[in-house]
């Protein structure tokens, strides 16, 4: 039996929407791991230290030789990996045993200038002998400007959005709905404004905490006396979202999970990754700054329709067919 490694960026991960993208990739990719041995290491911190590298243990050994080494999405890659603490927790000392690695829907960080260093650990660690997966035409064209090729396949959250899935999401509001906020990116106003919204156009409004810091800034905020909290689990996620509910809020893995579990779903846009992946997938997002709209998208109807090229994410998966 054949031993696939699985880099795992859920592993202390202070951010649930890391669990969300790494249970899509383990689904994704159950086609290639079926009758393989899958063996799993972290990505947010260092797998090993440069001495046991240096010792070649045997432990150490099974993990360089696995057949295939999947590196699990989120906003992995940087311009700059001498950051104090990189997404992707390694270094030229101990990347060794994943020499060879290959990303399954891999974002980048802000940044356009791409330092030696970086460039040069990139070349070191990530397979040239396969084509990488990558969520948007910019990770796409960071990687293809170091010399590696790439398809935009999306994050593998978007891969079972079929167009006959989609069409079952509903098209108008539900009684109920589950919001997120992100801690890291405040904007009291509109999301003051947001609260106000969903307590005005919704019976029951529930919040889940997606990230560790989310809860306190949920209650600097106002009006919030009636939200019930959504524990920060995914499984109490997931049984929200099995019930009639709506989802908008400003994290967008959160809303993809929503998607998945077939609920209509508003993503507001704050940055770089909503924004890229609603311009490339057709995701139904809006801005923050333009909360004067949101009200009377809430109460229209429209179609979920995300755009995935499923060739693309075809072509990539059977690179791996045993």
């Amino acid at each position: 039996m054949e031993n696939v490694l699985m880099l795992d960026t859920s592993v202390g991960s202070l951010n649930k929407g890391d669990d969300i993208i790494m249970k899509s990739v383990r689904q994704e990719l159950s086609i290639i791991t079926k009758n393989a041995y899958v063996l799993t290491l972290p990505t947010h911190v260092s797998p090993f230290h440069w001495y046991q590298v240096a010792r070649k243990s045997n432990r150490v050994q099974l993990y360089s030789d696995a057949k295939f080494k999947f590196v699990g999405g989120s906003n992995l890659l940087t311009t700059d990996m001498l950051t104090h603490f990189p997404q992707w927790n390694i270094n030229i000392f101990n990347y060794m045993p994943l020499k060879g690695s290959v990303l399954v829907g891999v974002g980048a960080g802000k940044g356009d200038y791409i330092n030696y260093y970086t460039k040069h650990l990139y070349k070191k660690v990530l397979s040239h002998k396969y084509i990488h997966s990558v969520r948007d035409e910019r990770t796409k064209s960071m990687l293809e400007d170091i010399g590696f090729r790439a398809l935009n396949t999306g994050c593998a959250t978007l891969w079972s959005l079929t167009p006959e899935f989609c069409k079952v999401i509903p098209t108008t509001k539900s009684n109920k709905v589950v919001f997120t906020l992100t801690h890291h990116s405040k904007d009291l106003v509109n999301d003051q404004l947001l609260i106000n919204i969903l307590n005005k156009n919704y019976e029951e409004v529930y919040f889940w905490i997606q990230d560790s810091k989310d809860l306190l800034y949920f209650n600097e905020l106002n009006n919030t006396e009636n939200i019930k909290i959504v524990p920060p689990t995914l499984d109490d996620y997931e049984k929200v979202l099995r019930t009639d509910v709506d989802y908008i809020g400003t994290r967008l893995h959160g809303g993809i999970h929503a998607m998945k579990h077939k609920k209509r779903s508003i993503i507001i846009s704050i940055d770089e990754r909503a924004q890229g992946m609603s311009e490339s997938y057709n995701l139904n997002t809006i801005k923050r700054n333009d909360f004067s709209s949101l009200e009377k998208m809430i109460n229209s109807s429209f179609q979920t329709d995300v755009n995935i090229n499923f060739e693309r994410v075809n072509t990539w998966l059977n690179q791996f067919k045993f």
